[in-house]
């Protein structure tokens, strides 16, 4: 949205462009009986300089420890940390931001709450692209970037049952100049086709959680997208 930004937004948005990559989001029921702490701790040790908190699960208060737990431990890493659709647990453990879906709060409402999150939206078809486009252009868009996806079939997002394939990659992004990511059933033999199209920044959920290194496999995403991209960093 039009208007001044915080200091400390920007700094946030300008570290998410400059050296978010692979883009991790926990499933601790996808983890082979893994905790998301324990899942935290390995993608950090592989270099993750970002996460994401998904945990559909827990209780509020369970939650919201696990929560603070995640922004102690992204704080000691030097890493940025979202929650996903839950703008209350991320204010209380102050969290760096929020991913949201097309059915939960609009970012709008959420920017007059958290003026200094990075908000990131889901954006699941290309008609959803041009009206973010036509808001960014407007000047009334409060989302900070937005996510093309899902790219190929996965189980991990309910109530998606179709992908927009890598096409949609450079077709969504010549709608609007935000920064996205991709997300959706994507594995590492993907890379080189996801940033050939204009991909920089991969979420992915299954491929860490179900690894059997996890801090390993962490660091052979930071590579492959590094490689792929030629070494270059932002958009």
């Amino acid at each position: 949205m039009t208007g001044e930004r915080s200091e400390v937004y920007e700094r946030r948005l300008r570290r998410f462009v400059q050296e978010v990559s692979v883009y991790p989001v926990s499933c601790e029921r996808l983890a082979a009986g893994r905790s998301d702490r324990e899942w935290l701790d390995r993608v950090l040790a592989g270099g993750a300089r970002i996460v994401q908190l998904r945990d559909k699960d827990s209780s509020d208060r369970e939650l919201l420890e696990k929560a603070r737990y995640f922004r102690r431990r992204t704080s000691e890493a030097g890493a940025l940390f979202l929650v996903n659709d839950r703008l209350d647990i991320a204010l209380l453990a102050d969290a760096d931001g929020i991913h949201v879906g097309r059915d939960d709060l609009p970012p709008e409402e959420m920017r007059r709450l958290a003026p200094d999150f990075i908000i990131g939206i889901s954006c699941n078809s290309e008609g959803q692209a041009v009206e973010l486009g036509r808001r960014e252009r407007a000047g009334t868009l409060a989302a900070s970037y937005y996510n093309i996806g899902p790219i190929y079939p996965t189980k991990t997002k309910d109530g998606l049952r179709e992908f927009v394939g890598v096409g949609a990659i450079p077709r969504f992004s010549a709608h609007l100049s935000l920064p996205f990511t991709v997300m959706g059933g994507i594995k590492l033999h993907h890379v080189d086709e996801l940033v050939a199209a204009g991909a920089r920044r991969i979420a992915v959920v299954t491929a860490l959680t179900g690894a059997d290194d996890i801090a390993a496999e962490t660091g052979r995403w930071l590579e492959g997208i590094r490689n792929a991209g030629g070494g270059q960093s932002g958009e």
